[in-house]
């Protein structure tokens, strides 16, 4: 059902910036704190497609089983975001976010002195428990702590972070793989995948428990009352539940079956090189970086609902350009901004959307299943991709699991209900 015209706001002010120069302190610290948690998340997950093709040549591994590597992270982030979201609901939202940073940081460091590829998937498999809790406790942080009529724009435009944390790992690989020999560059990629334990003394010192959770959390202890970890699965949460499920799904499929792919679709059936191919790969960062704030604009402006379904359109177009017709390279960099812009742009309005589709004493829990089980399901694309592409190409295999996800994605969008400008309470 939409959004009751009692339970909503106005949006009054559309522009872009508008959230910022009206922040509180707190919530200015929450945004700042998130947003270096969200580049610094894109760092650690793009690290590994970046330096697939080393992998598959310095261990002879086939495209199907590097391709793992990426499918079991992104299956185990979709456990650790369900579990970390009950967990926001039962400790707290700044603990739990803190918990999920060090851990992360933690495997990236292991991964680093893997010596084999059994080594290294089983140190991705825990990295991704904390990489999936980490979006699960910052996005329901973010939900909360900014009011409604600037949630749209300022959890999109912390979505953001994840183009630059992207930029970052490309920056990182151009540089490491241009001073050392790629069997020492690819450790010293996911060495600097550490680097996110640094946030945890800024969110001690000055990122605040959302006052709605607090309240509720408090309410629930005197009455006995905490919530299961399986109550986003009764009554009329149930339907929500499944259909915001699946609507995940669609656009991580999507997502992950383009981004963990492009990079060695550029080096095999383009021909570039590792280094040549990073002029390539920052078209489409510059395009998701754009597509990302394009996307919390129009999440206040249009509405959630209308963002996902335009967007979802545009990447499937964009995806079937880029990958079936005989372009030439200048034309195919030109492609990568508008690719990146619709391949990224949606996740601006998933955060807020997530948020106000639950009640405070289960948005942890309903946010972080819903998001982490389409990780879950959006991680066998990368797999699935690898395989079939033995079979008829890489380009083709990217084109097929695209369109399929992002055709998921448009009908549960078109199915859920819209909820710009939703008023957060204790007791709803």
């Amino acid at each position: 059902m939409p959004t009751p015209a009692s339970d909503a706001v106005a949006v009054e002010d559309a522009s872009l910036t508008a959230f910022y120069r009206d922040m509180t302190p707190p919530e200015r610290h929450t945004f700042w704190a998130c947003a270096a948690g969200w580049a610094l998340d894109g760092m650690d997950f793009m690290i590994y497609p970046l330096v697939i093709g080393t992998i598959i040549t310095l261990w002879s591994v086939d495209a199907g089983t590097a391709g793992l590597a990426a499918t079991v992270t992104l299956l185990a982030s979709a456990l650790g975001g369900w579990l970390a979201g009950y967990l926001a609901d039962r400790i707290g939202r700044v603990l739990t976010l803190q918990i999920t940073i060090l851990w992360f940081s933690f495997f990236s460091l292991v991964c680093a002195f893997a010596q084999d590829f059994s080594q290294l998937l089983i140190a991705r498999a825990l990295l991704g428990l904390g990489f999936g809790g980490e979006w699960a406790a910052g996005a329901v942080l973010m939900g909360e702590t900014i009011r409604a009529q600037y949630r749209g724009r300022a959890v999109g435009s912390v979505q953001s972070g994840w183009a630059i944390g992207w930029g970052m790992a490309v920056l990182a690989q151009a540089i490491l793989f241009s001073a050392l020999p790629p069997e020492t560059a690819w450790r010293w990629m996911f060495v600097i995948g550490a680097a996110p334990a640094l946030l945890v003394f800024y969110l001690r010192r000055y990122v605040e428990e959302p006052k709605v959770a607090a309240e509720t959390r408090a309410k629930a202890r005197a009455a006995g009352d905490s919530p299961a970890i399986w109550e986003i699965f009764s009554g009329p949460l149930l339907r929500t539940t499944l259909l915001a499920s699946l609507m995940s799904a669609g656009c991580q499929g999507g997502y992950y079956a383009i981004t963990t792919w492009l990079p060695r679709f550029l080096t095999t059936e383009r021909g570039l090189s590792i280094v040549s191919s990073t002029g390539y790969l920052a078209a489409l960062i510059v395009g998701s970086f754009a597509g990302y704030l394009a996307g919390a604009w129009l999440a206040d402006r249009l509405g959630r609902r209308p963002l996902f379904l335009i967007f979802s359109l545009g990447a499937v177009a964009v995806i079937l350009v880029y990958t079936q017709l005989p372009l030439s390279n200048a034309v195919l960099w030109v492609l990568g901004f508008p690719l990146g812009f619709f391949a990224s742009g949606y996740f601006s309005g998933m955060g807020a959307f997530l948020t106000e589709l639950y009640p405070t004493r289960l948005r942890g829990s309903g946010q972080g299943f819903c998001y982490n089980f389409g990780r879950g399901i959006g991680a066998l694309f990368p797999a699935l991709v690898g395989y079939l592409s033995a079979g008829m190409g890489l380009a083709s295999a990217i084109a097929i699991f695209a369109a399929i996800a992002y055709g998921v994605f448009f009908l549960t969008a078109y199915a859920l209900p819209e909820t710009r400008g939703k008023v957060l309470h204790a007791d709803d």
